[in-house]
């Protein structure tokens, strides 16, 4: 969407059949569409850890960037409050904090290379991996799936929706130093149901 306002007028028009707990525009503001209890419409068809139906099990915050330029700093701070406050309120734990690229890498590329993923796990708002010794990059399609990535989507998806995240400097074939970060993963914070 083009601002955070086109984004509000279509996330409250059923028609569309699309919603979202929050949403933060790039000022920092927040508004609250749907109730943290009841079901909204954000993340469509993909699964984690091995749950599917994601939008039963999950709060939804969509951030208004159309993925070309970096995120502004009063739009992160406000999603980190916001973090904080629903993983305290809601007993969830860094590791359920996700994009919708990685519950559906062969739909979804948000939020994208140039989303902070380091900053929140920092802040113990997400997880970030230490430094990992290189490891067989035959083994990364294991680790990720343990990790909690779809294991029926493609694996030029998955890498994508991987890559984003943890290594949005990586091309090509895998890497033995891209594995690596897979097996840290899949070893600190293995798939927990939502």
């Amino acid at each position: 969407m083009e601002s955070a306002e086109a984004a509000l007028d279509r996330l409250c028009d059923p028609q569309f059949e699309v919603s979202a707990h929050y949403l933060i525009g790039r000022c920092g503001t927040v508004w609250q569409l749907v109730r943290d209890r009841d079901r909204a419409w954000h993340a469509g068809a993909g699964s984690w850890g091995g749950q599917a139906d994601i939008n039963s099990r999950s709060i939804g915050i969509e951030l208004d960037n159309r993925g070309t330029h970096p995120f502004s700093e009063p739009q992160m701070a406000a999603l980190e409050g916001l973090l904080a406050d629903l993983l305290a309120r809601h007993d969830i734990s860094k590791e359920g904090v996700i994009g919708h690229a990685d519950m559906a890498p062969d739909r979804k590329i948000d939020p994208g290379p140039r989303f902070d993923w380091p900053r929140l796990a920092r802040r113990g708002l997400s997880v970030w991996p230490e430094e990992s010794p290189p490891s067989d990059p035959d083994g990364i399609w294991d680790n990720l799936t343990r990790f909690g990535y779809p294991g029926g989507s493609p694996d030029a998806a998955t890498l994508r929706a991987f890559r984003a995240r943890f290594a949005p400097w990586a091309s090509g074939a895998v890497s033995a130093r891209e594995a690596g970060i897979a097996a840290c993963l899949a070893r600190r914070w293995p798939a927990k149901l939502l």
